[in-house]
């Protein structure tokens, strides 16, 4: 057994809750931009002193509404500024906010709010008004539904409602929940079984976003600092963005539509950026892809090659030799300097969490002057446990422990976790919660190692690890990481539990698929006709290679299945949050697996 902690950088308050973060913005600086919002396509700024005189106005509708004080809220919106100011307007009730995809079906949506016992709902657009309606007599709790895009919109006809509550019946409210009590439910995204509910207290929020802060002052200390948040706010990690900016503070924007993303960067400029590995491998891809289309693929490529080795002689203890950084210098002015104007040309730190990243791209993009820092969590751990320091990153891991956290590995391999930043349960689960926790140590079912600096190493999952028929012990996550890099991979699941070797299902990215028929002379072809074609199985066939480099013989993908589908949230085969979900996919393509061993 091994573990590892670093000391607290940040004193959680003894009390309070996250609405100080905004009443101490507008006590200190009424003035200072803390938020830029979208209106008729340009980023129009909000100060903190008029941000918290709107989620005062919010509030205050909520109140008059009958919401009480512990009462829970469900929120069902695409990433905006809407959703922060009702978050902060929710709790300023003294209210509970309990996230909704705004994918979710009207199953999920029934099954949150009626386990959640949710009072109102405020939802984005008339489709999700439908939705919730349509199960709403399964919803008895359920006295209020408003409509961010309805008419009237919900922010304005809130505060219409509110409009006879006086300012000392709001700070009264916003005083009433105590650090200890719950912020939110967020509910996991249910690779197995039924979402839980994750109570996450406002203490959580304070030790995760107050420590983050704190060790990475650089990125969120800046007067200057921006962060472009276009992940789910629904999702744990985009939450923990959210309240980190705030509590800095720097200036937070949103992006609904991811499609239209480079553009957002290019206006918004911001300082640092939110992904997930999916986002800044199609980055990548993208750019090389383009260079290629232009007749530059070659130079493009001596450039990704100068880039990687140049940020692994950064670790070296010689660095990177002369001709290695003018080669660096060259394909800076060429190529790199280009690749961080698609980022809108300010961007130095990046925070990628929700899967592996990979080595190499990591490499590739410190090389080019953007470190992505990876880190590791748990919805049940407030999002990030442990995360690489700005100044020591070491990549091919996922950092190390949160400040005032422990990170233990146990004798099985299992991370286990310890501090303040973790969740007190899950919303009336107690069975869950005593087999998740013990003696106040979270098993996160997840193995990993922990090297002699405390730097923690994810090497698979617990419940996912393959027994092939000859004993040998497969984590999946290992190949399918550096397979789902390949531009022409959307998504991959390796396969072999019980079986005399391991083999894979792999799904084709249908976004790079035309521009690989195109640069291959087959664009007349259709998609089945693509899919069945003996090169593109070429190709696909060095993404699997790539992906056997990880491992050992006996843990290699010896065949693979092109599947003529997706793994999508909308097909029941990734959860919001990208993982697959194993079961249902084995379950769903069986035919094609069994087809692999015949």
């Amino acid at each position: 057994m091994r573990e590892f902690s670093l000391p607290a950088l940040y004193e959680v308050p003894a009390d309070g809750n996250l609405t100080d973060l905004i009443r101490r913005n507008a006590r200190q600086d009424p003035h200072r931009t803390v938020i830029a919002r979208k209106r008729d396509d340009a980023w129009v700024d909000v100060t903190a002193g008029e941000f918290l005189a709107e989620v005062n106005e919010v509030a205050k509708g909520l109140i008059a509404s009958g919401v009480r004080a512990g009462d829970r809220v469900a929120l069902m919106s695409r990433t905006r500024y809407e959703w922060t100011l009702l978050d902060f307007a929710i709790w300023s009730a003294g209210a509970v906010t309990v996230p909704v995809y705004e994918t979710s079906s009207p199953e999920q949506i029934a099954w949150i709010l009626g386990d959640s016992q949710a009072v109102a709902a405020v939802v984005e657009t008339e489709a999700h008004r439908e939705a919730v309606e349509s199960v709403r007599d399964r919803l008895p709790e359920l006295n209020d539904l408003w409509c961010l895009d309805g008419q009237p919109a919900a922010v304005k006809e809130l505060a219409a409602a509110g409009a006879d509550i006086d300012d000392a019946t709001v700070n009264r409210r916003a005083s009433t929940a105590r650090a200890d009590d719950p912020a939110t439910l967020v509910y996991t995204s249910g690779t197995t079984g039924r979402p839980k509910g994750c109570v996450l207290t406002h203490r959580s929020f304070f030790a995760e976003c107050g420590n983050v802060v704190e060790r990475l002052k650089p990125m969120f200390g800046d007067e200057n600092g921006s962060v472009l948040l276009f992940l789910p706010v629904a999702h744990v990690l985009g939450r923990l963005v959210q309240v980190a900016a705030v509590m800095a503070p720097i200036r937070l924007g949103h992006v609904s539509d991811v499609k239209a993303l480079t553009d957002e960067l290019a206006s918004f400029r911001p300082t640092m950026v939110l992904g997930v590995p999916r986002v800044f491998e199609k980055v990548f891809n993208s750019a090389r892809a383009q260079a290629r289309s232009n007749g530059r693929g070659r130079v493009f490529d001596w450039a990704a090659d100068c880039a990687i080795a140049y940020s692994r002689a950064l670790d070296s203890a010689e660095g990177p030799s002369a001709g290695l950084r003018w080669r660096h210098r060259l394909f800076d002015r060429l190529v790199f300097r280009k690749l961080r104007a698609v980022l809108g040309g300010r961007v130095t730190h990046a925070i990628s969490g929700g899967a592996p990243l990979g080595e190499r791209l990591g490499h590739f993009y410190r090389g080019v002057g953007l470190v992505v820092l990876e880190g590791y969590g748990l919805t049940e751990s407030c999002a990030a446990t442990a995360f690489n320091p700005y100044d020591r990153p070491k990549i091919g891991t996922v950092g190390q422990p949160l400040p005032g956290s422990v990170v233990r590995i146990a004798d099985d391999g299992e991370v286990l976790l310890y501090g303040e930043h973790l969740f007190t349960g899950y919303w009336n689960n107690q069975q869950a919660t005593e087999e998740a926790m013990a003696d106040g140590w979270f098993h996160t079912g997840d193995l990993g190692e922990l090297d002699e600096d405390g730097y923690l190493r994810i090497t698979g999952r617990k419940k996912e690890i393959l027994v092939t028929a000859g004993g040998k012990n497969v984590a999946p996550a290992v190949i399918e990481d550096r397979m789902r890099a390949h531009p022409l991979v959307a998504e991959c699941m390796v396969v072999g539990d019980g079986r005399p070797f391991v083999a894979a299902l792999l799904t084709v990215d249908d976004e790079f698929l035309p521009r690989w028929a195109g640069d291959h002379g087959k664009r007349g072809l259709s998609r089945a006709e693509l899919l069945a074609d003996a090169d593109l199985l070429a190709s696909l066939q060095q993404a699997v290679d790539e992906g056997n480099k990880a491992v050992s013989r006996a843990e290699s993908v010896r065949k693979f299945a092109v599947l003529d589908t997706q793994f999508t949230e909308e097909s029941g085969h990734i959860t919001p949050s990208l993982k697959l979900k194993r079961g249902v996919v084995t379950k769903d393509f069986a035919e094609q697996i069994e087809a692999l061993y015949r």
